[in-house]
């Protein structure tokens, strides 16, 4: 079982940025919803804690405080394509230190985080909109890439 003992504290933080990372992702996208969006991404965290105990790499993601310095960023652009770099390297770093199963444990956390922040607000009649859509499939992208 890999934890947060097996990385370093930089390693760790790119490890936790990238879930929350996701969720301001599809937040940014478009707009309106934010506050719904924002309980929809505490409330996935919540859930994985209640699962407590099928991977310590996860226990240990969800046990802290999702947090993202959004505001360092000139354009919700810069932001997005930072974010899904960290991603990326948070992927590419856990294949190389986790075990296979917590790589895709993480990989699905990310994933179903995105897609719940994205129909926790309904655009335009559409429980995703076009613009949520599309950082979901970035997200998808940057979680299979690295």
């Amino acid at each position: 079982m890999t934890g947060k003992a097996d990385f370093t504290a930089q390693e760790w933080e790119l490890v936790l940025e990238g879930p929350p990372s996701a969720g301001m992702i599809v937040i940014a996208a478009a707009r309106g919803g934010t506050i719904r969006e924002t309980i929809s991404m505490a409330k996935a965290y919540a859930e994985a804690r209640q699962r407590h105990g099928q991977s310590e790499l996860l226990d240990e993601i969800v046990a802290a405080k999702p947090e993202v310095d959004h505001k360092r960023f000139g354009s919700p652009e810069e932001f997005r394509d930072h974010a899904l770099q960290q991603i990326r390297d948070a992927v590419a770093l856990l294949e190389g230190k986790a075990q296979q199963q917590e790589v895709e444990d993480y990989r699905s956390f990310v994933a179903s985080l995105a897609e719940r922040v994205a129909r926790a607000h309904s655009e335009g009649g559409q429980p995703v909109s076009e613009a949520e859509q599309g950082a979901i499939d970035a997200i998808a992208g940057a979680l299979r890439s690295s």
